[in-house]
Parts: structure tokens; C-alpha cells; sequence
């Protein structure tokens, strides 16, 4: 046993010495954007089939790029350009010569192109779902935006815009400006601009024109109706994240210009951090130095590819593996449905099977009817072989043979390998798989499967699936209705609304409510499967309460299924099933439904799930992501619930929040997140998100998510104020009446160096990252999404508050900066709003004493906070906020009130003595004088 393991290790250690070497050799091949030698290589944009086809739109990109190629050369101080462009052109438009796809797909694009429905429709944006430094997920413009070039005064040139969102994508920065506030209070009490750098000039302008900064506020509170006016001529080169669309702007703003005083998202999502100080910190920066010269780089090349006819090859697993578990049946269930229901029309689809050695059961054929697919189902495995071997390389090989063979090459297929086990040589194969462009989804039947079999689609950018040995299971299924059909286009594209799985006893049943919206119901199929015996009895009512039964289903009893197809467009409402368990035994029954959009006015909602890593080492948690989104309008307060699956344990559930705290960074933006830790075991997890709309509960937000690029409303050119044309606002039409239900699979990670028996308590609370604070009279209001005990779910047990004059001292030195009294503070449930008061008499009575000896007389303080768990465990600090302190008139602070009453008192009675002698002076002279007049006209009268 000892030696059998030495030679794993020894193995896996090759295997891995092994990709790192083909890594450097293979960065071309792969889809993601790679940096070498200054350069960008393997930037992909790519237009949506749903956009019309208009040459104009590939020339204003490629113009885009190269002008954004140099202006980022000469923002990141000469080291950054774009070396090579592709350019994903639709299968929709007319071929022009276009180069044949290899990995390039529209769901792997960086930057997309496609119509929105957001409020604000042509708003350049990023979809920023992670923290501070990480990678955004891809960049979005409209062809209006490329197209139009009245938008160009309100968003600056495209280039410039273009790297303002390759910022928040490539190196996690965020916006400068903040729409919901514009301004700001000082700590000289004055009015300022939410901007960076603070040194950029112009005018405040109010409903009839322009005004003092002083008529923007009614009460302390900042009126609508007021914002500003920028002179287009500034002295300020800062800061591209703030007003790109500046002729002067040609830099981040860094620690010397940056204004850690406004309240935008950088501020308060990077710790108060400049913007170039995080790009400071990036790989892309650590390992780049400035190019030596004067020369600039040379313009981007472009590359236009175009998919053509799609080709998949199933490559399923036969060794006696297959034979445990009913692993088989489930793959003939799920690889018909596939076949029946899901894969696209005029797709080519191939069918191999391999044990030991591959075999090619079916050539590609392409898909014009329902006897086409009926055909490829007829070639799909029925029996396993007697060989316990199985070699995955085998089989790809095969694969590649018989698209080779259609096509010339296997650029751009897809490989849909399904294996329950692997001899483990699949560095056998590696070379082979580079080498052929094809994209490679795995997925994994029960726990024997070799970790290096993920390698496969990690190195193609291909999704990878685990499929627990649990009869009622419908992860299986799951996975072949995510794969995507790499087109972008939604009207193609299944979705699943129901996938639900039970163990039913004896004369019981299985009962749930499936919601049809109106944006789907073409092509709407119900699947039911069940583990022996004959089938269940099936009831099915639709919303007008029509009763389908089971007799109306499609029964197969080999592959043990019952399908109805709904003829036409399903009717939109509440869908109830019903499978009754009529036999002695317990039965494993599963249900699945599935529908294509109706493709009417409105887009369908959809969900993307993801995660923040693939593989993890205990105790570093797993970070969840559904973006829940109708077009790209974020849906808001949808009840969205992860059910995560180990190998060996129960699935655990975990509702995902879009509370703006916790994993969560942003509220409100349709990206429901949550932390999970709950690790069972070592080994692989499968992923899978519900998703539940209520119209009655829940409401759309009022623009796209994401980092937006900043439209300015007007200039002051010599003196002139200029308007810019107002921004387009678009609006979803028509009303929802239903709500909608979707089911989508996450795919699957992996965990490592669980410990044996109970977790110890090593989760922290999370960091708060929503503190905000206000000053009401005398004291300071803060507030905040309350942590958990772990992470962000149970209950934190204290708080600790720390305030100072010097932004240096709390970020650095934490510890002593001066403590807030908290003893009445109690820390509520996570995901509860916290509210605290407290009085900075310190700062409003006296000077502050720094730890190096100097003193500072600001009104500006700063608080942090972060929260400890029953075993001290500490939360990170919080984002650090600021208050600018400030006395009205009438509240000076009351021991130097009654010192003024007593001076005023002690003046007044001075001058009241000094006037009354002096009064009395007065009076004896002129005294004086009479006496001495009357006296000299008395002599002489004698």
C-alpha cells in the first residue's frame, strides 16, 4: 500500500512538472487574455448573433482598441499595450473569408457586444462581482455606443473609455464618481465635488442657473436639481477612473492626488487606496517593467473569426465503472435528453465510446429533424464492457479522428467527455488536446474519478461537472442543459426551470410548483425518471387546469423516462406535478423541465453561476455567484438558494444575498453571493442554484450593474456652458404578471486538507464592507450589515470601534487608534442592519496626539470597525469611513460656551465701569468749569 502510494505522488508530481512546462509553450492556445512582454495577448470581443450585421461596427472596434492601446501605454507609464485583437463575428452575418474559430466562444469574451435593456442603454460598463484587486467578468457596449458618435462629448473618445472599463476588469479597480452622491461635505465645511483628484474646476449649477456652492443644500441635504458643470479646459491629469472624457485627464490618480475624502466605491471598496497604488500591486504590474525609449508600441493586430457549422462528440465511458451505481442508466437518461431536447438545430453531433481503446459508435451527423436526433439516440451505449480500465485519451482521440475528418481540423469543437473512472495517464494526452482547439466539458461519475481528469477543461476553457452516486441525483441531467451553446444566442439556448430529485416511500408522492413566464414556453419539455420498477403515476395540471396524465407522456421503459412536450408556446402561470409512488418499494423519482425563450418584446431572466475558485485549501472558503438578470436589468429580492453535494455527504443548502456585505460586494446589482465552508469531506462538490421571482415581492433595478463609464451632462468652453445630448433611457416593456423559476447547474470544485472528524471553529467573521457614518448634532451615526460568527451566517459575538484624527493611524495601526466605547453594543444575526451612536468629545474638545509626537487640529475623523467571534477569532477592518465635524452656530461645545458667557459677562461689566467714571469725570470738569465762570462774572459785577 505504502509503495502504491508513493508511485500516486510520484506520478501526480511529473504530471504537474509536466503542464507547467507545456504552460509557457501553450499561453497562445488558451482563451484567456495573457501579458508578455508588455503585451496583451488573446483579448476576445465578441459581437451578440442578435446584433445586425453592420461593417461599421468591426472598423469603430478595431478604431477603438488601437487608440485605447496607446492612451493605456501612456497611462500605465509605458508598460502595457494590446499586442493581438480576435474579433468573434456571428454565425448570423454573411461570411466574409472569416478565420475558423478555435476556443473563442461568446461566453468566454472579455468584452461583449450586444443591445441592453438596462435604464441608462448605452452606459459602457464592467460586471465587477468580486472585491478590490480581483478580475471583473467582461466588458459590455452597446453598437449604439460604437455606432453613434453624438455620444462621444458625453463619454470622452472611445479608447479612453475603453481602458477606463479594462481597469475594473483586468486589475479590480472601481468608479471615482458616485451619481447617488455628487457631492460631499469637507472637513472646512464646504461643498465639494465627488471626484479624484479633487483639483478639477468648474460650476455649480442649479435649476435657473448657475449658484453658489451654498444653494446646493436645503437643510444639510444635497437638492436634486443641483449638479455640476466641468470647464473642458483643466490643469488636472488625474484621474481616468473619475472623467476619462477630459482632453487633460492621461493618468490614475495616485497616493499624492488621490482624494480619500469623497464617497465613491474606490474609496470605500479599496480602503481608501489610490487607484494606481492597486494597480501598483497587480500581477500584471509586479511583473512588467516600464518599456526603455521613447518609441511606442506597435498598433494591435486583429483577427476576425467566425463559427461555422457547431460539431460535439460525446465521448461516454463503457468500462465496468459504468456498471456501479446505475451510473449507465443515468447516462442513457440524460444523453438522450440531450440528444431530444437540448443540443441545437443543425449542430453535428458524433457518439464515442472507449474502455480501454476508443471507439467511434456514431459519425457526426447534423441535426435537421426529430428523426435526426432520434437516429443518434439509437447509436448511444446499452451495455458496459467487462474491462475495469478506462482511458480517457483513448477516447478524445477518437473524438478528434472524426471531426478531423468532417471538418479538416477540430477547431472549435466540443467534447462532452463522461467517464467514472481513468488510468490516470492523461498527460498521454495533453499535447493532443492543445494541439486540437476543441473545447472539453468533463464531468465525473462518483468519487474515483482522478482529480487530473479537470485539467482537461481548465487548459481548453471548458466546464467541468461532478455527479454524485446517489440514486436521486439529477446532476447528471443538470449538466449536459448547462453546456452552452457558445453562440450567445438566448433564443437558441434551453433553459431549465425545474430539476428536483427525491427518494419517495412507498404510496407517497413528489409534489411541486413549476412557474412559466411569458418570456419563455417554446419547445417546453417534462421529464420524469425514476430508479425501478415501472413508472410513476403522473399528474400534471397547467394554469388554466388542464390535467396531462401519465398515459400523455412518452413512456420508454429501457431508459426508464416519461416525457410530454408541450405543442406551441406553454401557457405562462403555475404548472403542478404530482408523481405518486404506487409500488411497495422506495423509489428515486426526478423531475426536469425545461423551455427555449418565446423571444417576444421582453428577454428571458437568466442565471450564470460561478464561483471564486475551482479548487480550495481548507479552511479557505468557496465564494458562490448567481447573476440573476432579465437581459441585463439586475432583478432584485428573488429567493436564490445554492444546494451544494459532496462526494460522500448530504448536499447542504445556503440562500445567496445580494446585501452588499459579507461575499456579497455590491447591494442591489443581481449578483447573489455567499461564502461556503460547510466542507464535509475531501474531494470534488457539485453546484446547483434555484432561483424563485415573485412580481408581487420583488422589483428590477433601475440600471445595469456594474462599473459604469461616467457620461458627463455638459462642458464650459470659453466661458460658454455646452450641454451634451441627454443619455438615452430604456425601459423593459409590458408588465410581468408571473413571476419565473430557474434551475441551472454551477459545475463543480474541488476541496482539500479537510481535517478528520469536527471542523475547528478557524472561520472568522466576515469583513464589514458597507460602514457608513453621519453626524446627527454632537454625535457620529454608524451603521452596517452585521457579520456572522463564521464568515457571514450565524451570530458575531462583540464589535470593535476605532476612530482617529490621521487615516494613516487607523489603516496601519489599527490597534492604537483610540477605542469607542461599545459596552452596549450587541452584535444581531448576520445580514441584520447594525445602527450605533456615539460622542467624539475628544475631537470636538482638544488636539490629538499622534504616535510620532505631532499634533493635528482637523474637524475630519476616521472610524473603522471589525467584529470577533465567541473564540477572539477577528474579522478584517472594516472599510474605513470619515466624518467631517463640524459645529453649527449654536451648538459650540458647552465648557467653552459658559467660558465666552463669563468673558462676555466679566467685558460688559468693564466697560459699563469705564463708562461710568468716565461720565463722572466728565460731570466734575464741566462742574468745575461752571463754578469757575460764575465766580469770574461775580467780580465783575462789583
Amino acid at each position: 500500500m505504502a509503495h502504491r502510494k508513493n508511485t500516486d505522488s510520484v506520478c501526480s508530481l511529473k504530471y504537474v512538472t509536466f503542464l507547467v512546462t507545456l504552460s509557457s509553450a501553450f499561453l497562445f492556445l488558451r482563451a484567456d487574455v495573457q501579458l508578455r512582454d508588455n503585451g496583451y495577448d488573446g483579448l476576445l470581443v465578441a459581437i451578440n448573433p442578435q446584433v445586425s450585421e453592420n461593417q461599421n461596427l468591426i472598423s469603430n472596434i478595431k478604431e477603438m482598441i488601437t487608440e485605447a492601446s496607446f492612451y493605456l501605454f501612456n497611462s500605465t507609464k509605458r508598460r502595457m499595450f494590446y499586442r493581438n485583437v480576435t474579433i468573434l463575428i456571428p454565425a448570423t452575418w454573411e461570411a466574409k473569408n472569416y478565420s475558423h474559430v478555435k476556443l473563442e466562444s461568446y461566453e468566454k469574451a472579455n468584452v461583449i457586444v450586444t443591445d441592453s435593456y438596462g435604464a441608462h442603454g448605452d452606459d459602457p460598463y464592467t460586471l465587477q462581482y468580486r472585491g478590490c484587486g480581483e478580475e471583473g467578468k467582461y466588458i459590455h457596449f452597446t453598437p449604439s455606443f460604437l455606432l453613434n458618435d453624438d455620444l462621444i462629448p458625453g463619454y470622452g473618445s472611445r479608447g479612453r473609455v475603453f481602458v477606463h472599463e479594462w481597469a475594473h476588469l483586468r486589475w479590480g479597480v472601481f468608479d471615482e464618481y458616485n451619481n447617488e452622491k455628487p457631492f460631499y461635505m469637507n472637513g472646512q465645511n464646504q461643498v465639494k465635488v465627488t471626484s479624484c483628484s479633487s483639483e478639477i474646476t468648474g460650476i455649480f449649477m442649479c435649476e435657473k442657473g448657475s449658484c453658489l456652492q451654498e444653494s446646493c443644500i436645503i437643510d444639510d441635504i444635497f437638492t436634486e436639481r443641483c449638479t455640476f458643470i466641468y470647464n473642458n479646459t483643466q490643469n488636472a491629469t488625474a484621474s481616468i477612473m473619475f472623467m476619462q472624457s477630459l482632453p487633460s485627464v492621461v493618468e490614475f490618480c495616485n497616493a499624492t492626488n488621490h482624494n480619500q475624502g469623497a464617497p465613491n466605491l474606490q474609496n470605500r471598496m479599496c480602503s481608501l487606496r489610490s487607484t494606481w497604488e492597486v494597480l501598483m500591486d497587480s500581477a500584471d504590474f509586479n511583473h512588467s517593467l516600464p518599456m526603455k525609449g521613447t518609441e511606442l508600441p506597435p498598433p494591435p493586430t486583429f483577427s476576425l473569426v467566425q463559427a461555422g457549422d457547431k460539431v460535439v462528440c460525446l465521448v461516454l465511458d463503457i468500462s465496468s465503472k459504468m456498471a456501479e451505481a446505475d451510473r449507465l442508466l443515468q447516462l442513457q437518461q440524460a444523453a438522450e435528453f440531450y440528444l431530444m431536447q437540448i443540443v441545437e438545430v443543425h449542430t453535428f453531433v458524433g457518439i464515442i465510446t472507449f474502455n480501454e481503446r476508443g471507439e467511434i459508435r456514431a459519425q457526426p451527423h447534423q441535426i435537421n429533424s426529430d428523426d435526426d436526433r432520434k437516429l443518434l439516440v439509437s447509436y448511444l451505449p446499452t451495455n458496459v464492457s467487462a474491462e475495469a480500465k478506462a482511458s480517457v485519451c483513448s477516447g478524445l482521440q477518437k473524438g478528434f479522428e472524426v471531426v478531423e475528418k468532417l471538418n479538416g481540423n477540430a477547431y472549435g469543437s466540443v467534447m462532452i467527455l463522461v467517464t467514472g473512472g481513468d488510468e490516470g495517464h492523461m498527460e498521454d494526452c495533453v499535447l493532443n488536446v492543445l494541439s486540437s482547439s476543441s473545447v472539453i466539458h468533463s464531468i465525473a461519475l462518483g468519487s474515483s474519478v482522478v482529480v487530473n481528469l479537470e485539467d482537461l477543461p481548465h487548459l481548453t476553457g471548458g466546464l467541468k461537472f461532478f455527479v454524485p452516486d446517489k440514486s436521486n441525483s439529477n446532476s447528471l441531467i443538470d449538466a449536459f442543459s448547462r453546456i452552452p451553446s457558445g453562440t450567445g444566442d438566448i433564443c437558441q439556448q434551453h433553459i431549465q426551470l425545474e430539476s428536483k430529485g427525491e427518494n419517495v416511500k412507498p404510496y407517497h408522492q413528489l409534489k411541486n410548483t413549476v412557474i412559466m413566464d411569458s418570456s419563455v414556453g417554446n419547445d417546453t419539455t417534462f421529464l420524469v425518471t425514476w430508479q425501478n420498477s415501472g413508472p410513476p403515476e403522473i399528474v400534471l395540471f397547467d394554469p388554466n387546469g388542464r390535467r396531462y396524465y401519465t398515459d400523455d407522456f412518452i413512456i420508454k421503459p429501457a431508459l426508464q423516462t416519461a416525457q410530454l412536450w408541450i405543442p406551441g408556446t406553454a401557457k405562462p402561470g403555475l404548472w403542478t406535478y404530482t408523481l405518486n409512488n404506487t409500488h411497495h418499494s422506495l423509489q428515486a423519482l426526478k423531475v426536469t423541465v425545461t423551455s427555449r425563450a418565446s423571444c417576444s418584446a421582453l428577454p428571458p431572466a437568466t442565471v450564470e453561476v460561478f464561483v471564486d475558485r475551482n479548487k480550495t485549501l481548507f479552511p479557505h472558503p468557496v465564494m458562490i455567484y448567481a447573476n440573476v438578470r432579465k437581459g441585463f436589468y439586475p432583478i432584485l429580492n428573488a429567493t436564490v438558494t445554492a444546494t451544494i453535494e459532496p462526494e460522500t455527504a448530504d448536499p447542504v443548502s445556503l440562500r445567496l444575498l445580494d446585501d452588499g456585505a459579507g461575499a456579497d460586494i455590491i447591494r442591489n446589482d443581481g449578483i447573489y453571493s455567499r461564502y461556503f465552508f460547510f466542507f464535509a469531506t475531501n474531494g470534488r462538490y457539485s453546484l446547483k442554484v434555484h432561483v424563485n421571482y415573485s412580481p408581487s415581492t420583488s422589483t428590477m433595478a433601475s440600471s445595469s450593474p456594474g462599473s459604469h463609464a461616467m457620461y458627463v451632462p455638459g462642458y464650459i468652453t470659453h466661458g460658454n456652458i455646452q450641454m451634451n445630448t441627454p443619455r438615452k433611457s430604456t425601459g423593459l416593456s409590458g408588465v410581468q404578471k408571473w413571476g419565473f423559476s430557474r434551475v441551472i447547474s454551477g459545475g463543480s470544485f474541488s476541496v482539500l486538507g479537510v481535517p478528520a472528524g469536527p471542523l475547528p471553529d478557524v472561520f472568522p467573521p466576515c469583513r464589514i464592507i458597507d460602514l457608513e457614518a453621519i453626524q446627527v448634532d454632537r454625535s457620529v451615526t454608524l451603521s452596517w450589515t452585521a457579520p456572522g460568527d463564521d464568515y457571514d451566517q450565524g451570530q458575531a459575538n462583540s464589535y470593535e470601534i476605532r476612530m482617529s484624527r490621521s487615516l494613516q493611524n487607523i489603516q496601519d495601526d489599527f490597534n492604537n487608534a483610540i477605542l469607542v466605547n461599545t459596552s452596549e453594543l450587541y452584535p444581531q444575526h448576520a445580514g441584520k442592519k447594525e445602527i450605533f451612536t456615539f460622542s467624539p468629545n475628544l475631537f470636538t474638545n482638544g488636539t490629538e496626539q499622534h504616535y510620532d509626537g505631532s499634533t493635528q487640529d482637523s474637524q475630519r475623523i476616521y472610524v473603522a470597525l471589525r467584529a470577533k467571534d465567541k473564540n477572539s477569532l477577528s474579522s478584517a477592518v472594516s472599510n474605513v469611513v470619515q466624518i467631517a465635524l463640524f459645529m453649527p452656530p449654536n451648538s459650540t461645545p458647552a465648557p467653552v460656551r459658559d467660558d465666552l458667557i463669563l468673558r462676555g459677562i466679566l467685558t460688559a461689566v468693564g466697560l459699563i465701569g469705564i463708562i461710568c467714571l468716565t461720565m463722572t469725570a466728565i460731570y466734575c470738569i464741566l462742574n468745575r468749569i461752571k463754578k469757575a465762570d460764575e465766580k469770574e462774572n461775580g467780580t465783575k459785577s462789583v
